[in-house]
């Protein structure tokens, strides 16, 4: 029984405030792409989910979004548990089943197009993939250009998949359809809508 009041701790302890705290801060960075946000999160959910991972997830996720968890998160029964009592979720059994997917191994996830693309009527249909990385920083470096960017924004972001530009590529080319992501690391989060075009370097 202990153990499993220890699942269930972590949450919010101002649960209105900081889920809008949080809210805003997801949205400010979808607006803004490729744009690192920071975030005052207090979320504690058991390892290896993150605690902005676990913030997002009590802020966006409830009993009406199908959640995928990729098996680096499914594997641990604390974070299933976890994720079931603070937003009370239903789990996807595939990919293309949720409305939302935390990917704990991003280097490991299956490709974007395994996930829902909506359609060319509903279009947010589609999912949002909340990406725990190592790091926002020291990773091989990404220029973006579209809505809410000011001319380019690049980032670096280390522990993408190793072919993340191909396959961004082509979900950039199923607009309106597509993906849209949220990059994760430590207190700060950085958005990419499925709006934002990588801009390819020679050389």
């Amino acid at each position: 029984m202990q153990a499993e009041a220890h699942m269930l701790e972590g949450g919010f302890a101002e649960p209105v405030l900081e889920a809008q705290a949080t809210f805003r801060a997801v949205m400010d960075a979808m607006a803004r792409p490729a744009r690192a946000v920071k975030t005052g999160s207090r979320a504690a959910p058991p390892a290896p989910l993150t605690p902005l991972a676990g913030a997002i997830a009590c802020t966006l996720m409830d009993a009406d979004t199908p959640v995928w968890l990729d098996p680096r998160l499914s594997g641990s029964e604390a974070v299933r548990v976890w994720l079931g009592f603070h937003t009370g979720v239903r789990f996807a059994a595939a990919p293309t089943d949720a409305a939302f997917a935390l990917i704990g191994d991003a280097s490991d996830m299956p490709p974007f197009d395994r996930f829902a693309q909506g359609t060319q009527e509903y279009p947010d249909r589609s999912a949002t993939l909340i990406l725990q990385l190592d790091s926002l920083e020291g990773g091989a470096p990404l220029t973006f250009r579209g809505s809410g960017i000011k001319g380019e924004a690049t980032i670096a972001p280390h522990g993408l998949p190793a072919d993340f530009a191909a396959q961004w590529g082509e979900n950039t080319r199923r607009f309106p359809r597509g993906v849209d992501l949220v990059l994760t690391a430590g207190d700060r989060l950085i958005g990419l809508p499925r709006s934002a075009r990588l801009v390819a370097r020679e050389g």
